[in-house]
């Protein structure tokens, strides 16, 4: 059964389309969605589709910026019955914090993870789909939001150092200095937004601990009849852990908050194993890293997790069945599909 996110996710897409004078009518059906199925906040849409139908939309109306579009009008009203808890959260450490706690409830797509260090905190997001696929429109929709999310708690306090990007710049930056108003990096090697970590426990004017407990019992009702799959969970654990060089079983049990015999107990009741989830997830990184012409082989094979170059290679051959600088050189003279190499079992 296919992975679902709210409709919600692509709340003012119509809009959007509108204003860039584009009719979505061929893109909606190309991915098996419609304008009545977007227009109801709370039905249920797969994943892929969503994704896909933002990418297809970019490349249809030529607006290489369409993701980022409808991230600018974005309000904190959109993120639901969540909005509500976030809104009077006493920090925004507080705030990110119920981000994700209850992400499922606004875009289980979303994988979201905050890293301390030095006096610097890297709100890390990526987009996690079922299949391989471009996300770059998916991504760019997360960062604004939350960086949306940000200054709606704190205002013109909110004064982030950076706004980073694995993909590359598009040719007009406009939008992007226009919204994020601060350094853009591209080409990085992470998507997510950096800043100092006083802005993490800046004081909201405006919360309300008795309303905070109110929306937090109600959103906690909302998840005993609908909680979130161990396996894409950890999938998404993966997907930002693993270019940290963190993704161990130890640590992403400690993301789920269990402990490693129940991890793999829970994965081995739906059956699947560790090892399994983090080649899945190799393999959907390696093709966008390899994409990403500021990556070397050495940096994509350290990212992956291979102290060794040698090894990454062995591993792409038995994935893709040609060495990575092959697969590379290739993709530079001829726009083919996608490879779809057998899975290792």
């Amino acid at each position: 059964m296919p992975k679902l996110v709210r409709a919600a996710v692509l709340t003012n897409y119509l809009e959007v389309t509108q204003y860039l004078g584009f009719n979505p009518r061929d893109v909606l059906a190309g991915v098996g969605l419609s304008k009545a199925l977007l227009q109801a906040p709370e039905h249920r849409i797969p994943i892929d589709a969503a994704v896909r139908l933002l990418e297809d939309s970019a490349a249809a109306s030529g607006c290489q910026n369409f993701g980022l579009s409808m991230a600018e009008s974005r309000q904190l009203s959109d993120f639901g019955v969540v909005s509500l808890l976030l809104s009077h959260q006493r920090t925004l450490r507080d705030a990110l914090q119920v981000v994700v706690n209850y992400r499922h409830l606004m875009n289980d797509s979303l994988a979201i993870f905050i890293e301390e260090a030095d006096k610097m905190v890297i709100i890390r997001e990526e987009v996690v789909t079922e299949s391989p696929m471009p996300s770059r429109q998916a991504t760019e929709l997360a960062i604004g939001v939350m960086f949306r999310l940000c200054a709606a708690l704190l205002g013109t306090h909110w004064h982030p150092y950076s706004v980073n990007f694995t993909h590359q710049p598009p040719d007009n930056l406009q939008l992007h200095r226009r919204l994020f108003g601060c350094n853009l990096e591209f080409g990085s090697e992470f998507n997510g937004i950096v800043c100092s970590d006083a802005s993490l426990d800046m004081t909201n004017p405006h919360a309300d601990p008795a309303m905070a407990r109110y929306a937090q019992s109600y959103l906690d009702s909302l998840l005993n009849h609908e909680g979130p799959s161990i396996l894409f969970e950890v999938r998404k654990a993966i997907y930002l852990l693993l270019p940290m060089g963190r993704a161990t079983i130890e640590q992403i049990a400690q993301t789920q908050g269990m402990n490693v015999r129940t991890l793999q107990r829970r994965l081995k009741d739906d059956g699947c194993a560790f090892n399994d989830l983090i080649n899945d997830v190799r393999r959907d990184l390696v093709l966008r890293y390899l994409d990403n012409p500021n990556y070397s082989l050495g940096r994509i094979a350290d990212m992956l997790g291979y102290s060794m170059a040698s090894s990454f290679t062995r591993w792409f051959i038995t994935q893709f069945g040609m060495p990575p600088a092959a697969w590379r050189s290739a993709q530079k003279h001829t726009a083919s599909k996608p490879l779809s190499g057998s899975k290792e079992s």
